[in-house]
C-alpha cells in the first residue's frame, strides 16, 4: 500500500531514525512517544512553552525566572575525588557573578564546553543560594553566534523517560524542515471563511508557539490541523459506508405473521421510539443493499424486543437469525428472555456458547446446519469455523464495543449478504457516534417502556457504612434484593478480587444471611450458580460483584444498588449499574458511596448521576469531563484515537467535517476532481490507506 503513496509524502513516511540525534539507542524511546515515522513527529504538538527571550545582565537577573545570559567563564571548581560535592563554575559580566552548578559533572566535558576566559550564552532558571546567584544544570550552553537559537519561545513537548527535551527538540526541528507544500484539500469557501493558514504553515506555526495562547485548541493553526484530521476520519468512514452499501445484500420482506403474534402476546405497548426504530430496520431489510445499523438504547429501553422483531422478520422469509452477546451470562439471559415468546409463536430458538460441549453441542450444531433452529443465541462461539448455518440472513451483535470489527465481519461471513444490527446499551455522545460509528446508520431508543420506575440516586460518604448495612437489612426483610459492587482497583484484578472477598465476608458476617459473590476469576459454572442463587426467589439476597461485566442480568426483585468508591468508576459504568435496579415495577435505590474529600471533577460526575437518569445527557457530560479516549476505552474495537482533534473543543469542526464528507461523496465519490486528488493525499497523510484501497477496489 505504501508504494501507492504520493511521492510528495515520502519524506514524511521516512523512519524517525533518519532524523539527526536519533540513533539505535534512542529510537525506541522516540517511537514509544510519537510513532515510527517522521509524520508522527508532526502530530506531537507542544503542550507548553518556555520563554527564553528575557536576556538581562547578570546583576539584574531575578530569582525564580528563566533568563538567557551572556557571560564570561571566570573559574572552574571541580569537586575533590569521591566527593558528593557538585562541580561549580563561576561566570559573570560587568554587573555581577553567577555560579553554574553541575551534579555528577564530567570535568573534560565541562572544560571543553565552558573554557575559562571565553564568552558563552547560558539559559536556565535563576536561583539564589546564600545570597549568590546560581544556575543548576543550564538548559542551554552555546557560543555567542548561536544566541538567537536560544533566545526564543521554546516549545515544551510531552516527554517519555529515556529521552531528553534537547534531543527531541533537535529532531523536531529537522522533521519540520521536511514538511512539503501540499495541494489544498479544503473546500475553498469554507477555508476562506475560517481564515486559516495553509497546511504547511499550520504545521510549522503549531510547533513554534509565540506564547500560551498559541496552545489553545481554537488557535488558527491548531484548529486547521484538527479539521484536517477530522475530515480524513469522516471521509474514510463515508467511503467505507459507500462500499458497504454497494455490496450485494438481499431483500428480506416477511408477511408479518410472527411479528403480529408476538406483539399481541406482549403485556405492554411498544414505545414510539421502538416503533420508529423498527420501521427504519424493516426499510433497511427490504432494500437490496446490506444493512449495517447501530441501535443505541439506554439500559432498559427495550432493545431486546426490537432485536427479536427484526430477527422474526428474517425468520418469516424462511431464513435464520443470530444474536451474539459478549459473555455467556448475557447470552443465557437473552435466550431465557426470547424463548417463551418464540415458543408461543412456533419459532425454535437455541443457545450456543463455549460451555456446551460434546454430544449436546454437536446436536445443536447439526440442527442449526439443517435449518431446524430459526434463531441462534450465543457468544463468539457463533463464528467459529465448525459452526455452519443453513441460511443466516440477519445477525444482531449485543454490546458492540466488546467485540472487534473483525469479529463482526466473521459472523456476517457465515451468511450470504447478511444484514447486521449492532446494539449498545452504552449511550454514546453524538460526536463519538460520528467518529467511531460513522460507517453505520444509527437508531436511538430514547424512551423508557411504560412501568419503568425512576431510581432514587443518593451520594453517601463511606463513613456511614453502618447505616447503609442497617438499611439493607430492612430492605431484605421486606423481600428486596441488593447488588453490592466493589471498588475498581486500577490495573489489578487481584486487588479487585481481594476487595470483593473482604466485603462479601463482612456483609455475610453482619447480615447473617445468604449472600453470593461473583468475580471475573470464577469458573463459568460457579458464576452461573451464584447468579442462579441471586435470581431465585428463595436464593441469596445480596450479590457482591467486582465488575460491571458480570452484572448484566435482569433480576426483577433487585431494588438496591450499592457502589463502593463510586468516584473511581466512569459515568457510563455507573449508569449501566444503576440500570440494573427498579426493573420489576418496584422503585429502585442507588447508593453511590464515596471517600471524602472528592476532587472537583469527581464531585461534578457524581452530582450528574444524582441529577439525571438520561443516559445520553450523562454520556455528553462524561465526554466533557473525561475526554474521548477514556470514554470509549478499548482500542481493540477499532476506535480511532485523535492526535490533533479534541472532540469537546472541536465538536463544531467535527460537524463541519461530517457535512463536508457527505458533500464530497455526493459530488465526487471516486475522488477524481482536482480537489478529489488533494483529498486522496489527505487520506494518505493521516494513514487512512484502507479508504484509498476502497476507492481502487470500487
Amino acid at each position: 500500500m505504501a508504494a501507492l503513496r504520493p511521492p510528495v509524502l515520502f519524506p514524511l513516511f521516512a523512519k524517525v531514525m533518519t532524523l539527526p540525534g536519533i540513533g539505535p539507542r534512542l529510537v525506541k524511546f522516540v517511537e514509544k512517544l510519537v510513532g515510527e515515522n517522521v509524520v508522527n513527529m508532526l502530530w506531537h504538538l507542544p503542550s507548553g512553552v518556555l520563554d527564553r527571550r528575557f536576556a538581562p545582565k547578570v546583576g539584574d537577573a531575578p530569582a525564580g525566572k528563566i533568563a538567557t545570559l551572556t557571560v564570561e567563564v571566570l573559574a572552574h571548581a571541580p569537586p575533590p575525588p569521591r566527593s558528593k560535592v557538585p562541580y561549580r563554575i563561576t561566570c559573570g559580566d560587568e554587573t555581577g557573578k553567577i555560579t553554574l552548578v553541575f551534579f555528577h559533572g564530567h570535568a573534560d566535558y565541562l572544560e571543553r564546553t565552558l573554557p575559562v576566559g571565553e564568552k558563552r550564552v547560558i539559559s536556565g532558571k535563576i536561583e539564589v543560594f546564600d545570597g549568590r546567584r546560581q544556575m543548576t544544570h543550564p538548559d542551554h550552553i552555546v557560543p555567542l553566534n548561536q544566541i538567537e537559537d536560544v533566545k526564543r519561545v521554546e516549545p515544551v513537548y510531552p516527554m517519555t523517560e529515556g529521552l531528553s527535551p534537547k534531543i527531541l527538540d533537535k529532531a523536531m526541528r529537522a522533521a519540520l524542515q521536511k514538511v512539503p507544500e501540499l495541494p489544498e484539500w479544503q473546500d475553498p469557501a469554507y477555508y476562506a471563511r475560517q481564515a486559516w493558514p495553509s497546511w504547511r504553515d499550520a504545521v510549522r506555526s503549531a510547533h513554534v508557539p509565540g506564547g500560551e495562547d498559541d496552545l489553545l485548541p481554537s488557535h488558527p493553526a491548531r484548529a486547521r490541523l484538527a479539521f484536517d484530521e477530522l475530515l480524513s476520519n469522516q471521509l474514510a468512514l463515508a467511503l467505507t459506508r459507500l462500499k458497504t452499501r454497494k455490496r450485494r445484500g438481499r431483500k428480506l420482506v416477511g408477511d408479518g405473521a410472527l411479528r403480529a403474534k408476538v406483539k399481541a402476546a406482549l403485556p405492554y405497548s411498544m414505545t414510539g421510539a421502538q416503533v420508529r426504530t423498527l420501521d427504519e430496520i424493516f426499510t433497511d431489510m427490504a432494500s437490496e443493499t446490506r444493512m449495517l445499523r447501530l441501535l443505541q438504547g439506554d439500559v432498559g429501553s427495550g432493545k431486546t424486543i426490537v432485536a427479536l422483531m427484526a430477527m422474526l422478520a428474517a425468520v418469516e422469509t424462511g431464513a435464520q437469525a443470530a444474536l451474539m452477546a459478549p459473555t455467556e451470562i448475557l447470552a443465557q439471559q437473552h435466550f431465557e428472555t426470547l424463548r417463551p415468546l418464540c415458543e408461543a409463536v412456533g419459532v425454535r430458538v437455541e443457545v450456543l456458547t463455549g460451555r456446551i460441549k460434546g454430544a449436546a453441542r454437536n446436536a445443536v450444531m447439526d440442527e442449526i446446519a439443517a435449518g431446524k433452529v430459526h434463531i441462534i443465541v450465543g457468544t463468539h462461539a457463533l463464528f467459529q469455523k465448525e459452526v455452519d448455518f443453513h441460511d443466516l440472513a440477519f445477525a444482531v451483535i449485543d454490546e458492540q464495543h466488546r467485540f472487534g470489527v473483525h469479529q463482526r465481519l466473521e459472523l456476517a461471513a457465515k451468511g450470504d449478504g447478511t444484514d447486521m444490527l449492532v446494539m449498545t446499551a452504552t449511550p454514546i455522545p453524538r460526536t463519538l457516534t460520528l467518529t467511531a460509528y460513522g460507517d453505520m446508520d444509527v437508531s436511538r431508543l430514547d424512551e423508557k417502556p411504560p412501568g419503568r420506575m425512576p431510581v432514587d440516586t443518593r451520594l453517601v460518604n463511606i463513613e456511614r457504612l453502618d447505616e447503609i448495612v442497617d438499611g439493607i437489612q430492612r430492605a431484605v426483610a421486606k423481600g428486596g434484593k441488593v447488588y453490592w459492587v466493589c471498588p475498581l482497583v486500577e490495573e489489578s484484578e487481584d486487588l479487585d478480587l481481594a476487595a470483593a472477598e473482604e466485603r462479601y465476608a463482612h456483609l455475610k458476617g453482619l447480615l447473617g444471611m445468604n449472600a453470593a459473590l461473583i468475580h471475573g476469576q470464577m469458573k463459568p459454572a460457579e458464576k452461573d450458580a451464584a447468579m442462579e442463587s441471586f435470581t431465585s426467589p428463595n436464593g441469596s439476597k445480596v450479590l457482591v460483584a467486582t465488575t460491571v461485566i458480570e452484572v448484566g442480568v435482569d433480576v426483577p426483585d433487585a431494588t438496591i444498588m450499592v457502589i463502593e468508591h463510586a468516584e473511581r468508576f466512569g459515568l457510563a459504568q455507573l449508569h449501566q449499574l444503576r440500570g440494573r435496579v427498579g426493573r420489576g415495577g418496584k422503585a429502585g435505590t442507588c447508593l453511590l458511596l464515596y471517600v471524602a474529600p472528592l476532587t472537583e471533577t469527581a464531585k461534578a460526575r457524581l452530582e450528574i448521576m444524582r441529577d439525571t437518569e438520561d443516559g445520553f445527557i450523562i454520556a455528553e457530560k462524561d465526554l466533557e469531563l473525561r475526554g474521548s479516549g477514556e470514554l470509549l476505552g478499548t482500542r481493540q474495537s477499532g476506535h480511532q484515537e485523535f492526535k490533533l482533534a479534541d472532540l469537546v473543543a472541536h465538536r463544531e469542526l467535527l460537524a463541519a467535517a461530517s457535512d463536508d464528507a457527505k458533500l464530497i461523496i455526493a459530488r465526487d465519490a471516486n475522488l477524481e476532481t482536482q480537489r478529489g486528488e488533494a483529498l486522496r493525499t489527505l487520506l494518505y497523510l493521516f494513514e487512512q490507506d484502507d479508504a484509498v484501497r476502497t476507492l481502487r477496489s470500487g
